[in-house]
């Protein structure tokens, strides 16, 4: 018999964290802990609640980190995928320190913060994945779009982030990656690009998640791998 697994999933709550929950659910012998402010509407869509365990919680928080821990446990943990993100367009020189402040908490400070509580979790034998899911908009030398500079600086520095853990961790032997995704049909990139058509949909993105946080280890560890068909 497989080993249960146990995957751990920020930004759970819609879009690609929605549907990469869903499809960790569809294997066997899977488990997954959904982190996210409000989780009312991935509740409602799933009808066997009996591997998923909801957890709402705002990452911003200072003690965001800690009390996940706290609802964990000392439970052995496979995955750690860092979806949580927040995409605001916003033209230079209405740059606000509030808004900037709140992107890089989520996108950047959140997920260091969790890595650093999580680890002890994540160690073993096999050891566990961290997998942060990034941007395009901040891979090195992709097309940059006016507006979203402080976006995808934030996703440029989870991406250093995620090779900087590897290093960190690596006597842990804990694995990290980061996925620079592309476009997908979101209401977040829809309301950042109007009429813009993505390049895939949170299904075919949270599958692709999925499969990579509970596989890609085995192949890759401190890389910052570009999944994208469009920009951005």
């Amino acid at each position: 018999m497989s080993e249960e697994r146990t995957v751990v999933v920020t930004g759970a709550g819609k879009g690609i964290g929605a549907a990469t929950v869903k499809a960790l659910l569809a294997r066997s012998g899977v488990k997954v802990v959904a982190v996210s402010r409000d989780l009312s509407e991935l509740a409602r869509s799933i009808d066997d609640m009996s591997a998923l365990r909801l957890v709402e919680l705002d990452l911003r928080a200072p003690d965001a980190a800690t009390e996940l821990v706290q609802k964990v446990g000392q439970h052995r943990i496979h995955a750690l995928i860092h979806n949580a993100g927040i995409l605001h367009k916003t033209e230079m020189g209405t740059h606000a320190r509030q808004r900037l402040e709140e992107l890089y908490l989520t996108n950047v400070i959140a997920p260091l913060e969790l890595s650093q509580a999580l680890a002890p979790c994540l160690a073993g034998d096999p050891a566990g994945h961290i997998v942060h899911i990034g941007s395009m908009g901040g891979f090195q030398d992709s097309v940059k779009f006016p507006g979203l500079v402080a976006y995808s600086a934030s996703k440029a520095a989870l991406a250093c982030m995620a090779q900087c853990l590897a290093e960190e961790f690596k006597e842990q032997g804990i694995r990290s990656n980061c996925l620079a995704i592309g476009s997908v049909d979101t209401a977040m990139l829809r309301a950042a690009f109007p009429g813009f058509r993505a390049g895939t949909t949170p299904e075919a993105m949270g599958a692709y998640i999925a499969e990579f946080a509970l596989s890609g280890h085995n192949l890759f560890n401190g890389k910052v791998l570009p999944v994208a068909t469009t920009t951005p």
